[in-house]
């Protein structure tokens, strides 16, 4: 799965400060799911919602980190009984959704695959092909299904994470949070995953920077610069986490179908969509499917923008974007 902290470059091009007398923009920051969280809005009543904020992320927390020993998602890792709530739900659904998509490129039961190569919580493993074989058996989403309020494993050792969808879908829910408390003009971001709706706090829509892949992690050049005045953004890519092992380079973003690290020239995939949930795992997929299939696909789903960026057969970083996508860059 991605991590977005390292992968992608947010430019919020924006100062926080008064719109009117009654109503003033507040800047929240902190840390969800082991990323950051920086989250602007204009407050009607100029109240601070850094508490509210702080109450919900957590909720949200024991639903969907592994990192939790009493969230749902350990629970059902652990076949622990556990009453699944809407939330988990609407996520497992979008994720299977996906998946069957992408024909398995997006899975979130890739998870032991992912550790085992050295890109989860667990120490890296020395990798042989009996042991990628082993994993495999492991691996699916073909392998668990939603009956009623229950997650059904093939196999009661299969776990899931959906941490390369539920910091996307932890956006749209922020972002319903903040509708319902009467923000009109807001931006979200979670580790990179953005969602923004209305204006700044100078009256122009949000304007967010994707960064120029760089195995250089001081280097913060810009590629390009978005508009989303009412949109949600995510971005993948290969190009900071990655190791070098025997003179070969392991990037993290493995291709579940094969079980080894993709090998090819996609270095970013960034995705907008009208929900995050979605722009987040397209962005996934997008990595281990590479330009070409990824640019198939993308054409076949309404409503998704894409942004690649890549290196040419001289090294040299290439672009391609959809058509509508450039109606977002900022001229």
């Amino acid at each position: 799965m991605k991590t977005n902290l390292i992968v992608l470059f947010i430019l919020i091009l924006a100062l926080t400060g008064c719109k009117n007398s009654e109503s003033k923009y507040i800047s929240n920051k902190g840390t969800v799911y082991g990323t950051y969280y920086s989250i602007k809005y204009n407050s009607p009543d100029g109240k601070d919602l850094q508490e509210e904020i702080s109450e919900e992320l957590n909720r949200q927390t024991l639903i969907f980190s592994h990192y939790e020993e009493e969230s749902t998602i350990t629970k059902v890792n652990n076949n622990i009984e556990v009453e699944l709530e809407p939330e988990f739900i609407t996520c497992f659904n979008k994720a299977m959704e996906i998946s069957e998509i992408t024909n398995g490129a997006f899975d979130i039961t890739a998870g032991p695959l992912i550790s085992a190569w050295g890109f989860g919580p667990e120490d890296r493993q020395k990798m042989t092909n009996e042991m990628v074989d082993t994993l495999k058996e492991l691996i699916g989403y073909q392998k668990i299904k939603l009956e009623g309020d229950k997650i059904i494993k093939a196999n009661p050792e299969m776990t899931i994470n959906m941490s390369a969808i539920a910091k996307g879908y932890t956006c749209d829910l922020m972002g319903e949070f903040l509708a319902q408390k009467g923000c009109t003009d807001y931006l979200v971001d979670i580790g990179g995953e953005v969602v923004a709706l209305g204006k700044n706090n100078k009256g122009h829509v949000w304007t967010i920077g994707i960064r120029e892949p760089s195995e250089d992690p001081f280097k913060n050049d810009l590629n390009a610069a978005l508009k989303l005045p009412n949109k949600a953004m995510a971005t993948s890519g290969n190009y900071l986490n990655f190791y070098v092992e025997d003179g070969k380079k392991f990037a993290h973003t493995i291709d579940p179908s094969s079980g080894y690290p993709v090998q090819h020239s996609l270095l970013s995939a960034t995705v907008l969509a009208n929900d995050c949930m979605t722009a987040d795992a397209f962005a996934t997929a997008f990595m281990v499917l590479g330009k070409d299939i990824g640019i198939e696909i993308a054409r076949q789903v309404t409503g998704l923008e894409i942004y690649f960026i890549y290196a040419d057969e001289q090294g040299s970083n290439q672009v391609y974007m959809s058509e509508g996508f450039s109606e977002f860059l900022r001229k």
